[in-house]
């Protein structure tokens, strides 16, 4: 059973990517200018982070004709490229698979350009649904 789990563990891809820490994960948008990006605060995209992928590098939904992936839960159809979405625009210039790695620099990029081009958190349901017009001073708090 041991060599078989070994085994198993080898041959099997790894579906649960670095959960980041909530002050990790603060610091993090903080050094990298999130804070009054586009109006929004790091509680914001703190909130979006929590609610779009639990911060988990490695996230990954199904949404049909299209994905999203990594942290940022970024989509497919729009943003990146992942061989598989039918007329990707894949404005991000990215492969999605480097969406789920533990190096975010590449996520960022491509989130600020979300936004930057939405001017705000809008295209993100994750935001809309549980932190839009809500008070996310917690998501921060301690950090």
């Amino acid at each position: 059973l041991g060599i078989l789990l070994a085994f198993l563990a080898l041959v099997l891809p790894d579906t649960q990517g670095k959960i980041i820490s909530k002050c990790e994960m603060v610091k993090i948008l903080r050094r990298n200018g999130f804070q009054g990006f586009e109006g929004t605060t790091v509680a914001d995209w703190m909130c979006l982070v929590k609610y779009e992928s639990g911060y988990n590098t490695k996230a990954y939904n199904n949404n049909g004709p299209s994905r999203d992936y990594g942290i940022f839960q970024i989509n497919s159809k729009y943003w990146c490229n992942d061989g598989r979405t039918p007329g990707s625009v894949n404005a991000c210039h990215i492969s999605c698979s480097k969406l789920q790695d533990d190096h975010l620099e590449d996520d960022i990029r491509c989130a600020k350009k979300i936004a930057r081009e939405a001017h705000g958190l809008s295209p993100w349901y994750g935001w809309k649904n549980h932190c839009r017009g809500r008070d996310l001073s917690s998501f921060v708090r301690g950090c």
